[in-house]
C-alpha cells in the first residue's frame, strides 16, 4: 500500500489521482491533502478519505474547513494552512509518494522539502522544474529520489526511454495539439479574444494552462522540463503539431528507430503509470483507459510556426540560458496571461511582455529556493511594469 500526499488535491490532477485511488484501494491511499481554496471540495475529500493532514491556502479557509469537519463529527484531522501547511502535507513521515500538482510556484517549497526527505515525486507541476529544476534535480540526485513525470508528454517520453539507453537517444519529440489557432492567419492574432483562446479543441483545463496551450508556451515549458528530466540539450527536444493528440510523445534513437507512446487522452493513465512504476498495473478496474485502435486512422504531424507562436521560441532561448531566464519566463507568462484574460493586453501582448521581461533579466543561477522565489517576484514586478507602460489604453 503506497501512502500518498497530493499537492493540489482539488484540481484536475488531484481529483484524477483520487479517482485512481478509488479504482485501486488496495494499492494507493491518500493520507495528506493540500487543497488550496476550494473548501467544499476539500471537505468532501476529507469526509471520503479521512487524511491525517489537510492544508488550505489561508487561515480563514482552514477555519471554515474545521467547522465543517466538526459538524460532521470529524475531529481527529490536522488542518493547517499556507506554505508551511503545504510543506507539512508533503513531508508527513507516513507519506511514500508525493503528487506535486499545485499550479504555479506555490508548491515549490513543499516539493523541494519532500525531495530532500527522499520521497518519490510524481511531477504534474511544470513550474517546479521550469523555475527551480536545477535545484530540484541536484537534490533528487543527492537523495536518490525518483522524479516521475505525470504530464502526459513527459510521462510518454519516460515510457519510451525504457526502450533504450540515454546515450542511444538522438532526439525527443513532444507532440502539441496546436491549440485553437494552429490554422489562424497571423494577421488574425491581433484580434483574438479571451473567449476564443479558452476554447481548447482537445483538453479541458484551467484558464492559464489553456491560454498557454493557445500560445504554445505550455509546450515551451515542456521543452525546458524535458531538458531537465532527461538531461538533454534544447537542440535535442523537438515539438511537432499533432492535432489528434493520440501520440503523446516520441523518442528517436540513433539507429533511426522511433518509439511512440499512444493512449487515451485521460490523465488517470500517466498518474497510474507514475504511481505503479517500475511495474505496470492492469487498468481494468479503471474503465475508460483502453485505447480504440480505430483512432489511428489519421495521424497528422507538422512543424510549429514560430512566427505564429513566438512564446515557443522564447522558451527555447530560456532553456539554453537557464537560471533566472527560466524563472522569468514562467513568472512573466503568468502575469501576462492574467492581463490578457482581464482585457488589459492583446493576445500578442503575452509574448511581447515576456520578451521585454527576459531582456531585463540577469543570467544568474539561484543557489537556493529562497533566491528562486526572489527572482520570481522580481520578474512579476517587471512584467507588471511592462504592461502598465506598454499596454495602457488597450480595449477590453
Amino acid at each position: 500500500m503506497k501512502k500518498l500526499a497530493i499537492l493540489g488535491s482539488t484540481g484536475s490532477i488531484g481529483t484524477s489521482t483520487l479517482s485512481v485511488c478509488e479504482s485501486f484501494p488496495d494499492r494507493y491511499r491518500p493520507v495528506a491533502l493540500a487543497a488550496g481554496q476550494n473548501v467544499e471540495t476539500a471537505f468532501a475529500q476529507c469526509a471520503r478519505w479521512r487524511p491525517q493532514v489537510v492544508s488550505m491556502a489561508t487561515e480563514e479557509l482552514a477555519s471554515q474547513l474545521q467547522l465543517l469537519l466538526k459538524a460532521e463529527g470529524i475531529t481527529n484531522m490536522e488542518v493547517v494552512h499556507g506554505t508551511a501547511g503545504t510543506v507539512r502535507v508533503a513531508t508527513l513521515p507516513e507519506v511514500d509518494f508525493v503528487v506535486s500538482a499545485i499550479v504555479g510556484v506555490a508548491g515549490l517549497e513543499a516539493t523541494y522539502a519532500a525531495v530532500k526527505l527522499g520521497k518519490t515525486i510524481g511531477l504534474a507541476n511544470k513550474e517546479c522544474l521550469v523555475a527551480a529544476g536545477e535545484l530540484i534535480l541536484a537534490a533528487a540526485k543527492e537523495h536518490n529520489v525518483a522524479l516521475l513525470p505525470i504530464d502526459s508528454e513527459h510521462n510518454a517520453v519516460h515510457q519510451c526511454m525504457r526502450g533504450g539507453e540515454a546515450r542511444e537517444v538522438r532526439q525527443v519529440w513532444l507532440t502539441a495539439s496546436g491549440g485553437p489557432f494552429r490554422n489562424t492567419p497571423l494577421a488574425g492574432f491581433e484580434h483574438i479574444t479571451p473567449a476564443q483562446a479558452l476554447k481548447h479543441p482537445t483538453w479541458v483545463m484551467g484558464q492559464r494552462i489553456t491560454i498557454d496551450s493557445a500560445t504554445l508556451m505550455n509546450k515551451g515549458f515542456e521543452v525546458i522540463e524535458a531538458c531537465r528530466l532527461f538531461s538533454l540539450p534544447a537542440s535535442q527536444v523537438q515539438v511537432t503539431i499533432h492535432p489528434q493528440s493520440t501520440v503523446h510523445s516520441m523518442v528517436e534513437f540513433i539507429d533511426g528507430s522511433i518509439l511512440a507512446q499512444i493512449s487515451v487522452t485521460d490523465m488517470r493513465l500517466p498518474i497510474l503509470y507514475a504511481l505503479a512504476y517500475p511495474e505496470r498495473v492492469d487498468a481494468t478496474p479503471a474503465p475508460g483507459l483502453q485505447f480504440d485502435l480505430t483512432a489511428l486512422n489519421q495521424l497528422d504531424f507538422s512543424v510549429p510556426d514560430l512566427n505564429r507562436f513566438p512564446c515557443l521560441q522564447l522558451a527555447y532561448e530560456a532553456a539554453e540560458t537557464g537560471g533566472e531566464a527560466c524563472i522569468a519566463l514562467n513568472a512573466a507568462d503568468e502575469i501576462a496571461v492574467a492581463a490578457f484574460l482581464e482585457g488589459r493586453i492583446p493576445f500578442l501582448g503575452i509574448p511581447r511582455t515576456i520578451e521585454r521581461v527576459l531582456e531585463q533579466t540577469s543570467n544568474q543561477h539561484p543557489s537556493s529556493i529562497h533566491e528562486v522565489l526572489e527572482a520570481d517576484l522580481r520578474a512579476r514586478a517587471c512584467a507588471r511594469d511592462v504592461i502598465a507602460h506598454q499596454f495602457s489604453g488597450v480595449l477590453r
